[in-house]
């Protein structure tokens, strides 16, 4: 028997650790919550299970999966009203559901670039769309971070359809893109601009409609992401746009076509969702106080290195794989779920600890992270 695949296998989680890269799948539920995506609490909510439960008791009769991909037997009116309710919220035209935001940015970004077709994407784009425009056939080019004058560059040789694909919050910096910026540039270069709202959804100021509603963008953009995975608790994204681009997907789209559409409780789930997110400006307004009082009580803390955010997304720059990994487990330690951010993931030199801030962290448990981290830096730094 050859066993060529599994020595090379093993070589390469070698080389990991040896980088002290391995990733390991660890649970720490007792721990103080700093880590997750769940900024409103929704994915905990008792009001939110209750309300998905009462709707589910509310149909005759519930199957536990769909029975198909949608252009089989896995469609339902219910699937085509949510959409419609969904796009009505975020005014646009069209929708089209996909199971996770991994699958509609592989789905989007595969099935529209061709090959006389250039896409430019700003450095930190998340790995999704990486893998999306891997399968596509255009000429795929980074802009260095927020940078306006690269991204003019980058249009002014780019050929064919021109694609333009940035973040409104990045997932590991936190920080926001200049959308109205981007917006002026690409109307002035016939480009195309996609907004993946990940990390905005839920949580903006607007009810939570995200960073191009909140600036009156809607449409000047030709498609956006959103998903349910991190403000509103539960699972799934969808891509906005016209009909057309709609139209494009269900029939273009492997990661769309292929694959078994969601079930019924999801979809539910991601009804009621939006249904608490219409009642939670509060919690919007809460997640925003807390986020200006960790700012503030970081703020002086000896070798603290911070990356500007004025998101739930909050960084903490510590230099190197080994020194990041040992202050997150002195943290873990110390009772907060604070996880490192390693290289390759993001760039050598920057690794981070990612602090996810939510409505339901109270200032006291900020106000220990902060004592830790004026604790536990110093040290590390030395």
């Amino acid at each position: 028997m050859n066993f060529s695949a599994t020595k090379f296998l093993i070589q390469s989680l070698e080389k990991r650790e040896m980088q002290n890269a391995l990733r390991r799948l660890t649970v720490n539920s007792d721990l103080v919550d700093f880590c997750s995506n769940d900024y409103l609490g929704f994915s905990k909510s008792i009001d939110l299970k209750n309300k998905i439960q009462e709707e589910l008791n509310s149909f005759s009769l519930v199957s536990s999966g769909s029975g198909g991909s949608r252009l089989l037997a896995g469609n339902t009116d219910y699937a085509e009203k949510l959409e419609r309710k969904i796009a009505s919220f975020h005014k646009v035209e069209a929708r089209l559901l996909f199971n996770s935001g991994y699958d509609a940015n592989i789905g989007l970004f595969s099935a529209l670039g061709q090959k006389e077709d250039t896409i430019i994407y700003d450095e930190l784009i998340h790995a999704s769309v990486h893998d999306g425009m891997k399968l596509s056939q255009a000429s795929c080019f980074l802009f260095k971070h927020n940078d306006l004058a690269h991204l003019e560059e980058r249009l002014k040789i780019a050929k064919g359809n021109v694609f333009v694909a940035i973040e409104s919050i990045y997932s590991m910096d936190g920080d926001y893109a200049p959308l109205s910026e981007i917006v002026q540039l690409c109307a002035q270069y016939n480009a195309n601009l996609i907004v993946d709202e990940a990390h905005a959804t839920g949580v903006t100021e607007n009810i939570g409609k995200g960073r191009v509603q909140a600036l009156g963008l809607e449409k000047s953009v030709f498609a956006r992401l959103h998903t349910f995975g991190k403000g509103l608790g539960c699972h799934g994204a969808i891509i906005l746009g016209n009909v057309v681009l709609r139209n494009y997907l269900i029939n273009y789209s492997r990661a769309f076509i292929y694959t078994t559409a969601l079930p019924m409780h999801s979809l539910v789930a991601i009804n009621q969702a939006y249904n608490l997110l219409l009642v939670s400006q509060n919690k919007i307004d809460a997640l925003q106080e807390l986020i200006c009082y960790f700012k503030e009580k970081i703020c002086g803390i000896p070798f603290l290195e911070s990356i500007d955010s004025q998101s739930a997304i909050q960084c903490i720059v510590v230099s190197g794989n080994d020194k990041v990994k040992n202050i997150a487990k002195l943290l873990q330690q110390d009772g907060l779920d604070i996880r490192p951010i390693l290289s390759p993931t993001v760039p050598k030199g920057k690794e981070r600890l990612r602090i996810c801030l939510h409505v339901f962290n109270s200032k006291e448990e900020i106000d220990r992270l902060a004592y830790l981290l004026n604790k536990h830096l110093p040290t590390i730094n030395s």
